[in-house]
């Protein structure tokens, strides 16, 4: 067949059989980002199934910290003959889609821009979409590759201007007005709201034949027992010729855009992107959507998309992947410069101000500690220019007692109590105040982080010539090994999740996988490989490691059914990806040159999702057993930073043997 397009071999791709299967495309979303909080999110089909999902989502600091849906979907026909053949779909009651333009896919690719080309009878049309990196600007490039008669596109926007949590219903308050702009036109439905320009780079006659669509259906909140519902405005359409061979580009944001630039912007932005053309260049790519800058001064990272936010744990425990990872020590640099004001004023015992506000939660400061130890490693004589203080200060800060969730106990060791914040990476608490996961006490990964906090004080007072702070550290150090070894080494030869007084937690869980993944081991070469051979036979799957054996009461290894049972599978059976870095940290000291083989095929499982839930990206947490599902939002910081810190350490370990 005569196409009058280059055909790709795209890493991600794919063809009409898969687009046009509903039951494949709706459970298969692409993201992009702008790097300041916006994002357009969508399923392959562009089928939204998310009241998040949005064609232009960003955040409306007057209205608070979430983010907005503006533009929900961008409805495109073509016309020839004067007949209408349009390409969008929607869901509606009684499963009902309706139109069904995704019949009309040929076939999709994401490697540098997300692109679907559409035939229609003897048309050939090429869409892609790229967001702005400077402004809270959406592109959307289409381009007549084939036509045989004069042909006609419509546009039909529809507009929500609502929180991303909530729906909307037809109102009265809703303004229906808009003004004529160049080459399109601008309007707000509510207050509070900036205005929506909608521009072609080329004239455009708009038609104002205001409609609400009554009745929209989001499949994935309906399926999770959530609100699902909405009605949606059309204002009218857009409408104007292309010629076989034309581009036209159509850009939504909240600023007036000059159209004359248009075809330039989206040309030299292109030249911006990563293509998407292996595993690591789409993790590379993934890593760069979590940078939120809400000023030119500022760097931090979101924890997830499409309902993620900024998280004072989660983006300590993914700085290192997301910065050092991807080459951007600057953007580590930039990420800690932010925080530290936060820091101090925490420590300091002063409201925070900025968005980590939940910086006192328990462990947070030993996340912050752990990516501090990987930059000394990365670049030793910046980290003595600029953080060395810090850590001095963090240190002494927790081994005083000062921490409000962090007890320094007579032997050494770190209690938290679990009924204050959230102490923990493993801990949640329902509605009703269920604890899926009932962590408290002494918890294994802390002590451990602790053990590793006061030896790398304990290095960085020796580097400073500090011998007073050098000795205290070595002695502290000594005492919490001695104590950790004490307290959580059990009779089976792997470790006890916590200790609270005269209970001690037999349960199997990872988090004594990062007590032997440590700059400054706390256990034997025995005792280590005992841990690791216990976890590679109960925890370990092809997509991440469990959050608990199946030997051990409580497992339940499928996040489904009520948010309840999903949100206990998650602590309590679920994997999750971001653990295989330190398995794989700690499989390589134990086993060196003979691991080699074992670890080249440790992330194939995890490559193998690069084409499912958010393409190219990783979920937030899988199933731990057959099928291995993701779930939650369809990209994830820490999972992403984690495997993207196994390839590295990987290619490392390889080349070094």
């Amino acid at each position: 067949m005569d196409y009058n397009y280059k055909k790709t071999n795209a890493y991600l791709k794919f063809d009409k059989s898969r687009m046009v299967n509903l039951e494949y495309s709706l459970n298969r979303e692409i993201l992009r980002t702008n790097r300041r909080g916006a994002y357009h999110c969508t399923t392959l089909v562009e089928c939204n199934t998310r009241k998040q999902h949005g064609l232009l989502v960003m955040p409306v600091p007057k209205l608070g910290n979430t983010n907005h849906v503006l533009l929900s979907s961008f409805d495109e026909t073509v016309i020839q003959h004067g007949a209408d053949f349009n390409l969008g779909i929607h869901k509606y009651d009684g499963n009902n889609y309706s139109p069904m333009g995704h019949k009309y896919i040929r076939e999709f690719d994401c490697d540098s821009l997300p692109r679907t080309i559409y035939r229609v009878g003897g048309v050939i049309l090429s869409k892609e979409k790229m967001f702005s990196l400077e402004e809270n600007m959406i592109f959307i490039r289409y381009t007549l590759l084939d036509a045989h008669s004069p042909t006609t596109m419509r546009f039909k926007p529809f507009l929500a201007f609502r929180d991303i949590n909530q729906l909307t219903k037809e109102n009265s308050v809703a303004e229906h007005g808009y003004k004529e702009v160049e080459n399109g036109i601008s309007m707000c439905m509510y207050s509070g709201y900036p205005e929506l320009f909608m521009q072609f780079n080329k004239p455009v006659d708009f038609i104002f034949d205001p409609n609400w669509y009554k009745g929209i259906e989001y499949l994935q909140d309906m399926d999770q027992g959530l609100p699902y519902k909405e009605d949606l405005y059309v204002p009218g359409y857009f409408e104007l010729p292309i010629q076989k061979g034309e581009s036209i580009i159509f850009s939504a944001s909240d600023v007036h855009a000059d159209t004359s630039k248009l075809i330039t912007l989206f040309e030299e932005g292109i030249k911006e992107r990563t293509p998407r053309s292996s595993f690591y260049n789409c993790l590379k790519n993934s890593a760069h959507q979590f940078y939120f800058r809400p000023s030119k001064e500022e760097l931090y990272l979101l924890n997830g998309y499409p309902w993620g936010e900024v998280r004072a744990r989660e983006q300590f425990m993914a700085l290192e992947g997301l910065t050092l990872g991807i080459g951007k020590s600057d953007a580590f640099e930039e990420a800690v410069d932010t925080a530290i004001p936060a820091i101090e004023e925490f420590m300091q015992g002063k409201p925070i101000t900025g968005f980590l506000k939940d910086i006192g939660d328990g462990d947070v400061l030993l996340w912050l500690l752990r990516a501090l130890k990987k930059f000394a490693n990365h670049d030793t004589e910046r980290y003595y220019l600029k953080y060395a203080e810090l850590v001095n200060k963090v240190v002494a800060f927790i081994q005083e007692g000062n921490h409000p969730n962090l007890t320094s106990l007579t032997n050494g060791l770190l209690s938290v109590d679990n009924t204050k914040g959230h102490p923990s990476w493993m801990h949640n608490k329902s509605a009703d105040g269920y604890y899926t996961v009932a962590r408290t006490g002494c918890l294994v990964e802390i002590n451990a982080y602790w053990y590793n906090a006061l030896k790398f004080n304990e290095e960085t007072a020796h580097n400073q010539g500090n011998a007073k702070l050098e000795k205290k550290m070595g002695l502290l150090a000594e005492i919490t090994k001695t104590s950790f070894l004490e307290v959580f080494l059990n009779d089976s030869g792997y470790l006890y999740d916590y200790v609270v007084g005269n209970f001690v937690d037999w349960s199997v869980r990872p988090n004594m996988l990062l007590a032997i993944a440590l700059d400054y081991p706390l256990l034997d070469k025995r005792l280590s490989k005992s841990i690791i051979d216990i976890i590679t036979k109960e925890l370990l799957t092809a997509k991440g490691i469990r959050t608990l054996s199946p030997k051990s009461i409580g497992f339940r290894p499928r996040c489904e059914g009520p948010l309840s049972e999903r949100l206990y599978s998650t602590y309590n059976g679920a994997a999750w990806p971001w653990l295989l870095r330190a398995y794989q940290e700690a499989y390589q000291k134990i086993f060196q040159r003979s691991g080699i083989s074992f670890l080249d095929r440790l992330l194939i499982g995890v490559e193998e999702e690069m084409s499912n839930d958010g393409i190219g990206s990783l979920s937030a947490v899988y199933d731990g057993s057959i099928p291995y599902f993701g779930h939650g939002p369809i990209s994830y910081s820490t999972n992403v930073a984690g495997v993207i810190n196994a390839l590295n350490t990987q290619k490392s370990f390889s080349d070094e043997y």
